[in-house]
């Protein structure tokens, strides 16, 4: 028997974890068993019933209670890597006592380029400009695209990537307005005018883009009536969570021109319809959740989600701040510092 076989399992629900990461949790004692990508409910519990793990490292697919019960009574903890957690079904984990954390913020530089990047790209109309020069065209004198000095961003979400996006953001001179109920304070810890509502920012916002967790009361936040308050000929940049935005009535406001571009890096469903008309509008500009995909990114959301598991298993809190999203099973006394 192998070293590996005699140690407790921690489960990734994906196809691979970066090697730091797998180092980190091989030197603490565990073994690293990964499903395939995207696994199905019935693939997660058949991985369940082979390897009886102590830990999940949630990657893709759903982790409900059904998952989570089959995993009794060994698993103690559900690591998010990454900031999201709409994946994990909360409160089962709640009323079953498990340790739930994220690594919220290991990955907010690389999201934060990645919504830069879609930006500039639709600003300058590079998707149609390209694909004029390769159909012939030599548009030189005939095609304006835009200046980005000057222009009003409008960000949902002022968290740690919505304030580096801002601080990008002003280095090209734009004017930054952000919208964040849970950020305390009266102002903002980075460049931008805070406002008090949506309804205040969507008017102002040539450019939106959103940063915020989903949750019940984001699902669904930015649907006809948000998009048609926004300035005609408007950019959305959508890197937060696909439920937030109401993906008909996107689709609408490009078809009527009440949006210019939408830059669109996560969906309601992933893997995303190979014939969703995502794919194929001419005004949109897909990436397939990508954002994060950074060899600095990609290391520092698998170290965070797995250091996070040695803690808890540990008996210790994480080191990342924000990282326990559900207290679980961790001491009384540290259940009162989170």
């Amino acid at each position: 028997m192998s070293d590996l076989a005699s140690r407790p399992n921690v489960l990734v629900s994906a196809a691979w974890l970066a090697a730091e990461a797998v180092t980190m949790l091989e030197q603490a004692g565990y073994a690293v068993r990964c499903t395939s990508g995207y696994p199905s409910e019935e693939e997660l519990l058949a991985n369940i019933r082979e390897h009886r793990p102590v830990a999940i490292l949630h990657r893709q697919g759903i982790i409900n209670g059904t998952v989570m019960d089959a995993a009794a009574p060994g698993l103690r903890v559900v690591a998010r890597h990454g900031a999201g957690i709409d994946g994990i079904d909360i409160p089962a984990a709640r009323a079953r006592g498990l340790t739930v954390t994220r690594a919220a913020g290991a990955n907010s530089r690389s999201v934060a380029e990645h919504a830069m990047a879609l930006m500039l790209t639709m600003l300058k109309d590079l998707p149609s400009v390209v694909g004029g020069m390769r159909e012939g065209l030599w548009e030189k004198t005939s095609r304006m695209t835009r200046d980005i000095d000057g222009m009003t961003l409008g960000i949902v979400g002022y968290g740690a990537i919505g304030s580096k996006v801002a601080r990008m953001a002003s280095a090209f001179g734009m004017r930054v307005l952000a919208y964040d109920p849970y950020l305390p304070g009266a102002g903002l810890p980075g460049p931008g005018e805070r406002v008090t509502t949506l309804a205040e920012l969507l008017p102002r916002s040539e450019v939106l883009s959103l940063h915020c967790p989903l949750e019940a009361e984001t699902r669904g936040l930015i649907g006809a009536k948000e998009l048609a308050l926004l300035p005609r000929g408007a950019i959305l940049v959508h890197t937060a969570r696909g439920g937030i935005v109401e993906q008909d009535a996107l689709l609408a406001a490009l078809d009527s021109g009440q949006l210019s571009w939408a830059g669109v890096d996560v969906f309601s469903r992933e893997p995303l319809e190979a014939d969703s008309p995502f794919r194929t509008h001419p005004r949109v500009v897909p990436t397939p959740h990508l954002a994060a995909n950074t060899p600095r990114g990609a290391a520092g959301m698998a170290c965070g989600a797995a250091e996070s598991i040695i803690a808890v298993l540990g008996g210790r809190l994480p080191a990342l701040e924000g990282a326990v999203v559900v207290p679980g099973g961790l001491p009384a006394d540290l259940v009162q510092a989170v």
